[in-house]
């Protein structure tokens, strides 16, 4: 029983020792293309890039760093022109003032969508017979009304956005 433990033991040290090491090849094939592989496809069109223990990134803070969803921020060239917090604040009013008069239009613009869709709804129970040309006809009503809902949705976000 001790010779069979000890026996699987050393044929799986290979792998044990192995596992933390990467090597990677860099190919390049007939044509010029480069493959990267940790198997070397022609040994002799290949180049050892990387080889060692496998270290995950550390963070700051001593833990291994994690894929970040948002970008880094770039930093700002000291070159760059800068704008004074008045005039911001300036350009700021101005941009919420400009979007809530294209919300107010807006509005309005669905408000007479839907009256236009309602007239042609009422219009179709009296005197449409044929289903589905009724839903054909009613289809660019609906659309518009889509297209203007769908913009005063996106104004009230970009509004919530403005500091």
């Amino acid at each position: 029983m001790y010779r069979i433990a000890s026996v699987l033991m050393l044929a799986a040290l290979p792998y044990s020792a192995g596992a933390n090491h990467h090597i990677l090849y860099e190919c390049v094939a007939q044509n010029g293309t480069k493959l990267f592989t940790n198997v070397p496809v022609q040994p002799k069109s290949c180049k050892v890039l990387s080889t060692g223990p496998f270290e995950p990134p550390v963070s700051p803070a001593g833990s291994p760093a994690r894929a970040s969803p948002k970008t880094a921020p770039i930093a700002t060239p000291a070159s760059f022109p800068r704008v004074d917090r008045e005039t911001q604040l300036k350009r700021d009013n101005d941009r919420r003032r400009i979007l809530d008069q294209e919300l107010g239009s807006e509005q309005k613009l669905l408000d007479e969508a839907r009256k236009e869709l309602a007239e042609q709804e009422s219009v179709r129970l009296g005197t449409e017979r044929n289903y589905q040309r009724m839903l054909d006809r009613l289809e660019p009503y609906k659309k518009k009304v889509k297209v203007h809902e769908d913009n005063v949705a996106n104004l009230k976000r970009e509004l919530a956005n403005v500091r």
